[in-house]
């Protein structure tokens, strides 16, 4: 979202009542159509002078140059438009895996989804995962199948296919609308509804009967069982209640070239979707954690909002895209913004919780990349908020005098670890910076800072070149990636002793201190443990201390290479010092040699870190995933059923999974996905 001042058509986005908003997820999958299709919406609903442009000439979607150059949306956009009186705020997102973080939060903001089906592709596994996401959230859905003008469409098949997949059986999954044909082209539609041809009685009964089902209307069943005649307007209602409910899926053809279906689709989501107000709001707690009571989508109310999307812009700072849940924002209020991902979700996003009270400055109606300045933003409604330097996606935006957090939604946790760094001295002066921003835009980002190198752990390739390419484009900071350096660890591979020595005289003081230990391995994960049996007083009882902090510096730094050691006991068994030149810094050097010493008798053993994968992937491909798993010298633990997938549990090295998200995702066609957890360190078998 860029600082340009913009205007959406003629039109005032401007909206007091949260009766008169609905917030449209547009969802499915990528190539399926959901862009173009929105871009003829609102030339329908006469938001833009022509298709892909608003006054300016500027694209409807919120494109980076990144996306310009893919060809290919990476990231949601919000396009508004006012039709019948009742503003639509449309969220379009991402159909490739790599953004599922950005699916999410546009499921987050909307109240109901528009999902895209092509008539010329048949409804994948990555499709019905898709829908899956969306019935996870409890979102209510009406179907749209695009592309009816395609060489290859085949509405009927895909009809068929759609109720099979999304309704289990097909009585939850019918269409609205019957397409007519002439020849090969769509020239309209008959709405079922009115429709009093006979020849769409048999459909426009099945419709009706699935509708009044599925709001469990069981007066108007009995009146239409009756024989009595049903208004369009009392199948309307009925409608509207079955979709709220999320068991009724309506289906509309749509032929985005021509804009057929695209009037019927505004109708629809008018008349049929749910407002703000009757959809379910998330769950509330204090900063300190306590549940709250849900407050209602009232514009009077306390102010609650939620940063559904954050880009940093070169002019105007940090702008966040919110989703208010209740009350109203005004410019240049005072707000609290709480940011809790850790006590949600543990340390795991990358995240640090905070808690801050900031002032807002301009608001705004979005509309791909241009901003319509604002003068409130009420419940219900979408919008932009500048100068809130503090704030992420998946903020809670609160009244100071009762502030409040949002659970934030399902964060995806990114499995491809990409380690870079900086180009230039310059970059490196601006990556830190540059990364704490890229993180706060995409919590699906988590940048890991430690040992000798800067670690990505992103979605996948795609995501990990949007992420490289926004540090360029946005930021100016020039990186390149480099190997992964997977941390190994060391151990003792038998019991020895060790003496250490350390014995200087250079004039004046000197230094004094010999210790002698004995070291053992301990079992995996033990970690270290320290002891004495020192016998009259050989070494005094204030340098015990000193050998044990020498010990433990040695092991950090590893004795025979930049491996730490882990899993030793070491036992001080003896020694000697001087009353002068004993110091604690002379037994800790005199610690430190010893182990080296033992170690050097003992030998040692270097260990790598192993994971332990969930694997989840269509039963049908259990085979090739479990022969994959094996030649990464994988031990399979297990193995599940879930609901049509199999679940595989097994211990992986962490350097055989660098890449397994990537070829995890080409050998079961997008449709597997893991996570992973730390097990344990083992012995390295190379």
């Amino acid at each position: 979202m860029s600082d340009r001042a913009g205007r959406a058509g003629k039109q005032d986005l401007t909206s007091d009542s949260p009766t008169a908003i609905r917030n449209v997820c547009l969802v499915g999958p990528a190539g399926g159509g959901k862009t173009t299709l929105l871009e003829s919406l609102l030339l329908c609903g006469g938001a833009i002078p022509r298709a892909g442009t608003v006054e300016d000439g500027t694209t409807v979607s919120d494109a980076e140059e990144s996306e310009r150059a893919h060809g290919r949306s990476l990231s949601l956009a919000v396009a508004p438009l006012v039709h019948a009186g009742t503003k639509i705020n449309f969220i379009d997102t991402p159909g490739y895996a790599d953004y599922i973080g950005e699916l999410r939060a546009g499921l987050r903001a909307a109240d109901c989804a528009l999902f895209v089906v092509a008539a010329n592709e048949p409804i994948d596994r990555v499709t019905s995962q898709l829908w899956h996401e969306c019935a996870e959230v409890g979102m209510p859905r009406a179907v749209v199948i695009t592309k009816l003008d395609h060489a290859r469409a085949d509405y009927p098949g895909v009809l068929a296919a759609a109720q099979t997949v999304f309704g289990e059986g097909g009585d939850k999954v019918l269409p609205l609308d019957h397409p007519v044909m002439s020849g090969s082209e769509v020239t309209g539609l008959v709405g079922l509804l009115g429709a009093t041809d006979e020849e769409y009685a048999d459909e426009r009964g099945a419709l009706i009967e699935g509708i009044i089902e599925e709001s469990e209307d069981e007066g108007l069943m009995e009146r239409y069982l009756g024989g009595e005649s049903v208004t369009e307007d009392a199948l309307l209602e009925d409608l509207h209640r079955a979709m709220a409910r999320g068991t009724f899926f309506p289906v509309v053809p749509a032929c985005s070239a021509s804009s057929v279906g695209c009037p019927e689709l505004l109708d629809l989501i008018v008349r049929g979707f749910p407002a703000p107000s009757e959809h379910r709001s998330p769950e509330t707690f204090s900063p300190a954690g306590a549940p709250q009571e849900p407050l209602p989508c009232d514009p009077d109310g306390p102010v609650l909002a939620e940063v559904v999307k954050t880009t940093s812009d070169p002019y105007v700072g940090r702008v966040s895209l919110v989703r208010v849940f209740s009350g109203t924002l005004e410019p240049d209020a005072t707000v609290h913004v709480s940011g809790h991902f850790t006590s949600f979700f543990g340390d795991r996003s990358g995240h640090e919780d905070h808690d801050d009270d900031e002032r807002i400055g301009a608001l705004a109606h979005p509309f791909g990349s241009t901003l319509q300045p604002a003068k409130r933003i009420v419940a219900g409604d979408l919008g932009t908020v500048s100068r809130l330097g503090r704030a992420e996606t998946g903020d809670t935006l609160s009244s100071p005098e009762e502030p409040r957090v949002l659970r934030p939604w399902n964060l995806p946790v990114p499995q491809l670890p990409v380690a870079i760094e900086a180009e230039t001295k310059s970059d490196e002066d601006k990556l830190s910076t540059a990364l704490g921003r890229l993180a706060a835009e995409d919590p699906s980002l988590r940048v890991e800072i430690g040992g000798h190198q800067v670690v990505l752990w992103t979605m996948g390739e795609a995501h990990t070149d949007t992420a490289l390419e926004r540090l360029g484009e946005r930021f100016g900071v020039g990186v390149r990636t480099v190997d992964l350096v997977v941390p190994l660890r060391q151990t003792l591979a038998a019991p020895a002793t060790g003496l250490g020595r350390h014995v200087k005289q250079s004039g004046g003081h000197g230094q004094y201190a010999i210790c002698e230990i004995e070291v053992e391995p301990l079992p995996r994960g033990s970690g270290f443990e320290f002891s004495e049996r020192v016998v009259g007083g050989v070494v005094p009882r204030q340098f015990i201390p000193s050998v044990e902090k020498g010990v433990r510096a040695q092991m950090d730094r590893g004795v025979t290479a930049d491996q730490p050691m882990v899993d030793v006991r070491v036992t001080l068994t003896g020694g000697k010092a001087h009353s002068v030149d004993s110091s604690d810094m002379a037994f800790q050097s005199a610690g430190a040699l010893a182990l080296r010493e033992a170690a050097e008798a003992a030998g040692v053993v270097t260990l790598e870190p192993y994971d332990e994968v969930q694997v989840r992937v269509p039963e049908d491909l259990v085979g090739p995933v479990l022969s994959d798993l094996a030649s990464r010298h994988g031990r399979v633990l297990g193995q599940d059923s879930e609901d049509g997938y199999a679940v595989l549990r097994a211990h992986v090295p962490a350097r055989e999974l660098i890449r397994y998200p990537i070829d995890l995702r080409s050998a079961t066609h997008g449709t597997g996905s893991f996570t992973r957890t730390f097990a344990s360190y083992e012995p390295a078998d190379h």
